[in-house]
């Protein structure tokens, strides 16, 4: 059996990936890995999947939907002070590119989010993938096929403008 820190050390890095496509942002992305290891650990003789991995990415996935669930009561703030200091004036061609995949991704359903990274950022198969979004193999194969199509005609298209 793993200790904490073999649990920490062997997924965290997966983990955040997941939590950061997912929430879009770094702050997101550590507290629900943060929270992910905290559930893992606290109900270690439960495990429900396969994998640890799996569990682990189900966990995640739980803890960003809360996330979102808490978000919706909230009222943003307006931003008094404007921060003077300017953003990055160059990336790198393919930052660019993650980025606007990035943005397309954020602006399609969490489900839709969740199956696509899971196959193609994690490498997971089908069958897992339905297990841990509770879809059927056929829905997650579908899904995937959609998002990827979606991907490439916003690319394209923003290429065009």
């Amino acid at each position: 059996m793993l200790n904490f820190q073999q649990l920490y050390d062997s997924y965290a890095t997966e983990v955040y990936r997941f939590a950061f496509w997912l929430a879009g942002n770094s702050c997101d992305a550590e507290d629900i890995t943060s929270e992910t290891f905290i559930r893992a650990w606290a109900r270690r003789n439960t495990i429900r999947t396969e994998t640890l991995k799996a569990y682990l990415f189900t966990i995640a996935r739980n803890v960003y939907l809360e996330h979102q669930r808490k978000r919706k009561r909230q009222v943003a703030l307006e931003d008094v002070h404007i921060d003077p200091t300017p953003g990055p004036d160059k990336l790198v061609e393919s930052q660019l590119e993650l980025l606007r995949v990035q943005r397309i991704l954020q602006t399609l359903p969490e489900i839709d989010r969740a199956v696509f990274v899971l196959r193609v950022y994690h490498e997971l198969p089908y069958a897992e993938i339905a297990r841990i979004l509770g879809l059927s193999l056929t829905a997650t194969k579908v899904k995937v096929h959609r998002v990827r199509k979606k991907l490439i005609i916003n690319c394209i298209n923003q290429e065009v403008d």
